[in-house]
């Protein structure tokens, strides 16, 4: 995982796990989206996102993160979606908030995908219904910004 200087006043959001679509496996597995997780996030995604629905308390934070520019995880052909990412601690655990173009997202603004080099799930020991907090945790070099 490649260091960032720790943000200063972190952010928290609060969620409960959810099943997804079972399209995002696709997506973590495309040459570019691997290249620029390893390049940009310092791993390379496991199949699939963990899927979080964001308890209302934790909306505000949600639609303030999605207002900001992370790292843009940028298609070779721009009739593919692009995304913007964001390191995360999930229970501990290294991982990234993903979050699509616009006009591409399937899920609704109270949930969140998220992204790490290994299986959240398994990992962490969680299950559909299990609450789980992610901590936004940190500053990003303005190089790798969108």
């Amino acid at each position: 995982m490649i260091s960032y200087p720790d943000i200063s006043n972190k952010c928290t959001l609060k969620g409960r796990v959810v099943s997804g679509t079972k399209k995002a496996a696709f997506f973590t597995q495309l040459d570019w989206v691997l290249e620029q997780c390893s390049e940009k996030l310092g791993f390379k995604p496991f199949p699939g996102t963990l899927n979080i629905e964001i308890l209302p308390k934790s909306l505000p934070n949600v639609e303030s993160i999605q207002k900001e520019k992370g790292i843009a995880l940028v298609p070779p052909d721009p009739t593919f979606c692009t995304s913007q990412v964001f390191p995360v601690s999930i229970e501990g655990a290294d991982a990234a908030m993903i979050i699509p173009a616009e006009k591409v997202r399937i899920h609704g603004k109270n949930i969140i995908e998220v992204i790490a080099p290994i299986s959240l799930k398994n990992a962490l020991k969680i299950d559909d219904g299990d609450f789980v907090t992610l901590t936004i945790k940190r500053i990003l070099p303005k190089s790798i910004y969108a």
